[in-house]
């Protein structure tokens, strides 16, 4: 069987690759080539080498003021998430009746498309504000907030179901020990459940780390920026630059392969760091 899969290996992976090839590794190397030029059309490309990179960061400080309002929003997510997510989960977990329906309840919002949702969630909260004759857009917390709580309905859910699986794998006969030995609820959850449940804790925040980061149509729809751009984020702010303004084709492409690399490095700097977790507590 080994030597079958190997001789067919190349037949069956080739079409793949080539589709990747095609619709992403050309048209990455493409977009890096084109950050250094100056262009409207990829046929009208000029090299101008480090101008776009330069103007990203010095025309104005709108990239520094989304690249800021992003970092607050995903250290808040993050956190934010996987706390309820995993409570969630050892809830979950436990002998209760109706498990499986609250499991589906609240998975169901990672159902919903960000653009609605970002919809959804600007008529309930501008509904909340109404009563203080406010809305969303009146001041950048409310607007900071409300792109928190949208994530958190979202993604709790998703992770919880990851946290379930892992919890799941943790070996009851080690439970009971712990507990005949004395341990404490506390002490059972710190020195067995959590270091058992490291390869989930990984998976949860590689996944809440780049959404965070990428997050894009839930902020287009819940405040587009406003006020005054204060609530945009990285991925809006390159959008607004590459299709907003004429001439700054280049200078957005810049932005995206420096949005690119940052999102790569924090989560490559994640999973090193949470891996060495999952290796020690083996």
């Amino acid at each position: 069987m080994e030597k079958t899969l190997k001789k067919y290996f190349p037949i069956f992976v080739l079409p793949t690759l080539i589709a990747f090839t095609i619709a992403f590794i050309i048209p990455f190397i493409l977009g890096v080539y084109l950050s250094f030029c100056d262009f409207n059309t990829v046929t009208n490309a000029k090299f101008i080498g480090f101008g776009n990179y330069s103007k990203a960061f010095s025309i104005n400080r709108e990239f520094i003021n989304a690249l800021w309002f992003t970092i607050k929003f995903t250290i808040i997510s993050v956190t934010t998430i996987n706390i309820f997510a995993f409570l969630l989960a050892l809830s979950l977990t436990r002998e209760i009746k109706g498990t499986n329906i609250f499991r589906t309840i609240f998975f169901m919002p990672n159902l919903i498309g960000g653009i609605v949702l970002g919809y959804i969630w600007q008529l309930i909260i501008n509904g909340i504000l109404y009563k203080f004759e406010v809305t969303l857009t009146f001041n950048a917390k409310y607007g900071f907030w409300g792109l928190v709580a949208l994530m958190n309905w979202q993604l709790i859910g998703y992770m919880m179901i990851i946290y379930i699986a892992g919890i799941q794998n943790v070996p009851e006969d080690l439970i009971e020990a712990a507990k005949i030995d004395g341990a404490t609820p506390v002490q059972i959850l710190k020195k067995i459940i959590i270091p058992m449940v490291m390869p989930s804790i990984t998976i949860c925040l590689f996944l809440t780390l780049s959404n965070s980061f990428k997050l894009f149509d839930q902020n287009l729809a819940l405040t587009a920026g406003a006020p005054s751009k204060k609530t945009t984020m990285l991925a809006l702010d390159i959008y607004n630059t590459f299709y907003g303004r004429s001439g700054f084709e280049g200078v957005g492409q810049a932005k995206a392969v420096i949005f690119f690399i940052l999102v790569a490095a924090i989560a490559i700097t994640q999973l090193v760091i949470t891996r060495k977790k999952e290796v020690e507590s083996e």
